[in-house]
């Protein structure tokens, strides 16, 4: 059975010319017995929500797990696919992918990414356990992990976050091959792993990943555990290759073909390229029946209690939107988005279960807990929020494993600063079209004093190159209250709210039932009817740029002004709504206390950004912004004179 594993893997990556066998063939003995003995789960029913969830952290052995769907008989790994392995739309791609009801849980690769994803899941199915009940929700998380994996940063902060949590059902397998692409791991790890790990709160089992009794021992010593648990797997990569076995020639690249002749001679296996004979094939298919078996079970005790539990996840988020935005209008004051969204973020919380909030140690200054709130712990995981530490990125990884885990909506917060640390994360969740919400505070030069080390320039601009991803700066607490709006319909899309530390000035705007930052970008204000100049604006330099309309018109230069909370849903409205904000005057300028690249798509030759292409400045934020002419009578002077030049 394991070499069927093996024998498949050399195969693709040797058709494909690319891929990485030696961890396939060396993990193979670990998976097989993980899956004949212990694994939960139903090829049938992929999308199964009592199912042992399956973790490829290190991805680029991504032919282990094509080969283990294949074997077990999901549908959605067929010998055909197999063959294709790395080539365009083939399910089977060079890293897992993740695609819905496959059997493949999340898209791996960047090393580590997948333990924080493993996280994630061994989390939430605390967190549904907890709410729902044990006799429904009661299943494990496994993670294969190779070295390089935990050579990244983020495995110490989700293993760290992990041990704390006491994540009982989390099990990593740590392909314990001691090899790399370089060569061998020692030319640059000396790590006590037992140490390290157990330092997290975590057990430790050491095994040889080649001896069945030792695995399945290991194994179901875990089945019963009270912390989550490392099992050591002590393998040889490209097991079975006389001449790659335990080296990094097996890591990277294919075998070739005299060496997989040799292979099949070492483990005597006598069947052409992709062949699996029907005996073998036949176990392995039994083993994915098995879990139609005990899915039927477990959907006797579903039945009694569906509709408690189908109420459980549904959200009713349209009644609180819409009493926050009436009270916004009627009560307008000045105030921080920040403030704002913990408003918005209170009412919501209130109205559901499965919004799931938290923080990297800012909850104070992101304004992601409130009063609703009840924090998350190793003895009480009725909670929903959770303090995810100074660990951003894992925060982010854990918040794709609790999307792609079930019906959750997390939401986790740090200073925009920071989405440096949480970028893989998030571009992954945009791949994946996760709902994931990040609550970024402290935007721009307005946070002041904390100065260039904090102040975020050239972030929204990265961020917003991002496929997929919808960056909202709200200009007000109507705003505000819109763009979380937006970000809790949108199902395939993760959101940044970009929120400010200083307070803003209300917009005036009426209330209404629909949202208008849904539109991307909308009139705020206009001088005259007829007007020559449109001013853009994003979130603090709305208001700044109305000032700078009213300024302007002084001088008889009328203009309108336009808030664009989100670029990304303006980019996606229809070419005659995009002709209206965009082309009804011949001059545009853009005002945004940041990088100006991402705005001269909007302003084109005629026209002028306003913004800050350097790093920023310790100081008052009023002083910062004066300092780099983001002031309302120096933009107004500098247009005037660029109109009359244009002239």
């Amino acid at each position: 059975m394991s070499n069927s594993i093996r024998a498949l893997s050399m195969d693709a990556v040797q058709k494909a010319n690319s891929g990485h066998p030696g961890m396939p063939m060396g993990m193979a003995d670990v998976s097989t017995i993980l899956f004949k003995y212990f694994l939960k789960f139903n090829p049938k029913n992929p999308s199964w929500v009592n199912r042992d969830r399956f973790v490829l952290s290190a991805g680029h052995g991504s032919m282990l797990l094509y080969s283990l769907l294949y074997l077990t008989g999901y549908k959605s790994v067929q010998l055909k696919d197999i063959k294709n392995f790395r080539q365009i739309d083939s399910i089977c791609a060079g890293h897992p992918e993740y695609v819905q009801n496959s059997g493949i849980e999340t898209t791996t690769g960047p090393l580590g990414q997948g333990i924080s994803n493993a996280v994630g899941f061994a989390l939430a199915e605390e967190i549904l356990k907890n709410k729902i009940g044990k006799d429904i929700i009661n299943h494990k998380t496994y993670v294969i992990a190779g070295d390089g994996c935990l050579m990244e940063g983020i495995s110490h902060e989700a293993m760290s976050l992990a041990g704390h949590l006491k994540l009982k059902n989390l099990i990593m397998l740590f392909d314990n091959n001691s090899i790399s692409i370089d060569g061998p791991t020692s030319l640059a790890v000396s790590d006590n792993y037992k140490k390290r790990f157990e330092s997290y709160g975590w057990d430790y089992i050491e095994i040889n990943g080649h001896k069945e009794d030792e695995i399945f021992r290991a194994l179901k010593k875990v089945q019963n555990a009270k912390k989550p648990t490392v099992i050591s797997c002590k393998t040889k990569i490209g097991y079975g290759s006389p001449n790659k076995s335990g080296k990094a020639s097996s890591h990277g690249s294919p075998l070739g073909t005299e060496e997989i002749e040799l292979v099949r001679k070492e483990l005597g296996w006598n069947y052409k390229p992709f062949q699996i004979p029907k005996n073998i094939l036949g176990i392995w298919k039994e083993i994915g029946k098995k879990g139609e078996k005990i899915e039927y079970k477990w959907n006797k005790i579903y039945r009694k209690k569906k509709i408690k539990i189908n109420k459980f996840f549904k959200n009713d988020f349209a009644k609180s939107v819409i009493k926050e935005k009436k009270i916004a209008v009627k009560n307008a004051k000045s105030l921080a988005s920040r403030k704002s969204s913990e408003s918005i973020i209170g009412v919501l919380v209130k109205n559901s279960n499965t919004l799931i909030g938290g923080s990297a140690d800012l909850a104070g200054s992101n304004n992601t807990k409130t009063n609703y709130h009840k924090i998350i712990s190793p003895r009480n995981f009725k909670g929903n929020y959770i303090h995810y530490g100074v660990r951003e990125h894992a925060m982010c990884g854990v918040m794709n494993g609790l999307a792609l885990h079930s019906k959750i909506i997390p939401y986790g917060g740090t200073f925009l600063i920071f989405s440096d640390y949480c970028k893989p994360s998030i571009r992954l969740a945009a791949m994946m079209k996760q709902q994931v919400i990040y609550v970024m505070t402290h935007d721009s030069i307005g946070l002041g004093e904390d100065g260039p080390t904090h102040q975020p320039i050239e972030q929204l601009s990265g961020l917003r190159s991002i496929p997929n991803l919808n960056i909202f700066r709200p200009a007000d607490r109507l705003e505000t209250i819109e763009c979380w709006e937006h970000a809790l319909k949108s199902f395939k899309t993760p959101s940044i709210l970009s929120l400010t530390r200083q307070n803003l000035k209300p917009l005036g705007t009426k209330y209404s039932k629909s949202n208008k930052c849904s539109l991307g970008a909308y009139e705020v204000l206009r001088t005259n009817k007829k007007v020559k100049l449109t001013i853009l604006a994003s979130g603090s330099e709305v208001n700044l740029a109305i000032d700078t309309s009213h300024k302007l018109a002084k001088d008889k230069i009328y203009s309108k002004v336009i808030s664009v909370p989100c670029m990304e849903l303006f980019d996606l409205q229809s070419v005659k709504y995009k002709n209206k904000i965009l082309n009804e005057s011949k001059f545009k300028i853009s005002i945004e206390a940041g990088s100006t690249d991402c705005w001269k798509k909007y302003v084109g030759d005629f026209g002028m950004t306003f913004g800050i292409d350097e790093f920023g400045k310790s100081a008052p934020y009023k002083d910062i912004y004066k300092y780099f002419g983001l002031i309302s009578s120096k933009i107004a002077n500098k247009v005037t004179k660029f109109i009359k030049n244009l002239k």
